[in-house]
């Protein structure tokens, strides 16, 4: 039987033993899975590296597509502008557009026979880039000189059209302004107005007796008769006369008298167009005519039964 000292390097030995294998143990774990995670990068990295590629390849793909569109593209417009240019060359017709697409060469080399010549001078090529050829007949000198006259004749056709200015009277500024109290008038005075230079006076009766003190129908040069207050002179307001009824106007007429020739005042009497009518001694008027009126003479407006006595200062 061993010692108690050997027992105990013997117990120490296998300890040591055991935590040698125990550590073996521990280093090859760690290996293993340094080495599963070195693999796992590794096939990361590939599938990477597979995936850029394939994407370069489309990506390759798609730009010899975009080239290989352009070229025919290109290619296209050289053909386009190739037939445009030999179109410009030949007559525009049915029959050759026909015979080209057909082919018919023997045709085409007879029509270019007898295709006519023209200078270079008679044509203008407007195209710079080549797109399009567009033949433009370049009009002659007599041509414009041609043009320029009928276009000097119309000119001067359309100013002798022209309306000329006209200064004459019109009465169209005194309709405008002929207006009182924001009620247009339905007459206009004539340019030969004048204020009269004798009394004249309107006596007025009814049933043969006199109502009322004269009318004094001398200070102005027209008196209107109606039933608008706001315009009349001398309002009449029997329902059978209108708001404008007739008017009395002073004229300045020229008239014979023993053989000469003299200028005188004198009163007239005019309808408006009412509807009831105005009378003059018993007689209706026409309406917008003028009428002289002479001492005693009578009026009546519509059916009123008053009666307007015309006299001056001077009567009997």
């Amino acid at each position: 039987m061993a010692s108690p000292r050997v027992q105990r390097s013997r117990r120490s030995e296998g300890d040591a033993h055991r935590r040698g294998r125990e550590h073996g143990r521990s280093r090859n774990s760690d290996g293993e899975r340094d080495g599963r995670g070195r693999a796992r990068d590794s096939d990361r990295d590939e599938a990477a590296v597979r995936r850029r590629s394939e994407d370069d390849g489309r990506d390759g793909a798609r730009r010899g597509g975009r080239e290989r569109s352009s070229d025919r593209e290109e290619r296209e417009k050289w053909e386009t502008r190739t037939r445009v240019k030999d179109e410009a060359k030949e007559p525009r017709s049915v029959e050759n557009v026909f015979k080209r697409e057909r082919g018919d060469e023997a045709a085409m080399e007879d029509l270019s026979s007898k295709r006519v010549k023209v200078e270079p001078g008679d044509i203008e090529n407007e195209d710079r880039d080549g797109d399009e050829a567009k033949e433009i007949p370049r009009r002659s000198k007599d041509d414009s000189i041609a043009l320029m006259e009928q276009a000097e004749a119309a000119l001067e056709a359309k100013e002798q059209a022209k309306e000329k200015a006209s200064f004459e009277y019109t009465g169209k500024l005194a309709a405008e302004t002929n207006k009182v109290s924001g009620i247009a008038l339905q007459f206009t005075e004539p340019p030969e107005a004048r204020q009269p230079s004798v009394r004249w006076r309107l006596y007025v009766f009814k049933d043969g007796a006199p109502l009322e003190d004269p009318l004094f129908i001398h200070r102005q040069s027209c008196y209107l008769f109606g039933r608008e207050r706001k315009v009349a002179d001398i309002p009449i307001d029997h329902p059978s006369c209108s708001k404008q009824h007739a008017v009395i106007q002073y004229r300045l007429i020229e008239k014979e008298v023993d053989g000469l020739m003299s200028k005188k005042i004198r009163p007239y009497v005019m309808d408006l167009g009412s509807t009831n009518k105005t009378f003059l001694n018993g007689e209706a008027v026409e309406p917008q005519r003028y009428y002289e009126l002479f001492e005693k003479d009578t009026l009546k407006f519509g059916n009123s039964s008053r009666e307007y006595v015309l006299l001056h200062e001077n009567s009997a």
